[in-house]
């Protein structure tokens, strides 16, 4: 069954992050759980993305992006960021540009931004390792939202495989 693969993925601790794009006055931003430190020396975090996403474009054609940690309290900001892009998702948030130009959202508990390094093939999606060039860590006594907790919220289950190949 594809939700049991889907639950047995979802062991695999990670945080639920929005991910914010830009290049020139056009921003984004999704949800994603598919974020990882990389690097100590430089500094460098990895970012997994679908380029079929909306996003992907703007975040190469913008050579930024910035990883917005959410709390645990924040669920239904991951499911407003996770939707489809049918309309500006940035427009009822508060948000700012950072220093890369990538949005910042005002309520997150930490917050990062990276310049794009690299980026190379990984299945269905893309690996891009960016370095961190600024970061913030807003709240530290809020717990961050652990992708676990979202259920199948971002839909994964219809997805994943039924079994290993």
């Amino acid at each position: 069954m594809s939700q049991q693969m889907a639950d047995l993925f979802k062991r695999i601790t990670t945080g639920v992050h929005v991910i914010g794009v830009a290049a020139g006055e056009q921003h984004n931003a999704f949800t994603a759980a598919w974020v990882m430190p990389v690097s100590f020396r430089p500094l460098l975090l990895g970012l997994s993305i679908n380029p079929c996403h909306a996003s992907y474009a703007l975040l190469k054609a913008g050579g930024c992006f910035s990883v917005n940690v959410l709390g645990k309290d924040q669920l239904e900001l991951a499911g407003h960021f996770g939707a489809p892009a049918e309309t500006d998702k940035l427009a009822a948030i508060p948000w700012r540009s950072g220093k890369t130009g990538a949005p910042l959202l005002d309520s997150s508990l930490a917050r990062f931004e990276c310049e794009v390094m690299a980026e190379y093939p990984a299945g269905d999606h893309r690996l891009v390792l960016g370095r961190v060039v600024h970061g913030e860590l807003l709240e530290t006594a809020r717990e961050p939202l652990i992708y676990r907790d979202t259920a199948d919220m971002d839909g994964t289950s219809a997805i994943y495989p039924q079994g290993f190949e």
